[in-house]
């Protein structure tokens, strides 16, 4: 089989999303929640300006499940502040390495000022995999460990 996995040359931007969700540091916890459903994103970028500030995710809103939690504080208040990014000149590998260090399962990918462009995401990164391997994966049994318990037949 001749495989060409290209970790180290590929650029992320083959595996990002396309145009991230940004609100702005003011906007209120609600209206975020609400973008965030009707765009169905499990993630926001948080802007001050044309500049990422932060970022704000399902894990940060389940927070907020608590009777009487405040969601009319400004979304600033809660996002996570300067997170870890990623250029679109970085590799995969890079993405990986990034992400893997630091538990994430989304990296923002920001231009050379600051501003948003996209997200790299598990999923993105798994799909880039498959596509390098398709016979492997998708003829997979579904348990492809299965051991009989009990001896079959006479």
């Amino acid at each position: 089989m001749d495989v060409h996995l290209t970790l180290d040359t590929d650029t992320v931007s083959q595996v990002a999303t396309g145009e991230p969700l940004c609100v702005d540091v003011g906007t209120t916890v609600r209206d975020t929640l609400h973008a965030m459903k009707s765009k169905r994103r499990g993630a926001v970028l948080v802007c001050e300006g044309e500049k990422l500030a932060g970022i704000f995710t399902e894990r940060d809103a389940l927070k907020l499940m608590e009777p009487g939690a405040d969601l009319d504080q400004t979304v600033g208040q809660l996002m996570t502040a300067n997170p870890e990014t990623i250029s679109d000149s970085e590799t995969v590998g890079d993405a990986i390495a990034k992400m893997s260090r630091g538990g994430y399962r989304r990296l923002p990918m920001v231009d050379p000022e600051g501003r948003p462009r996209g997200f790299v995401t598990v999923s993105g990164i798994l799909h880039y995999l498959v596509g390098h391997f398709p016979a492997i994966v998708y003829n997979l049994p579904p348990n492809p460990h299965h051991t009989t318990q009990s001896r079959e037949g006479a």
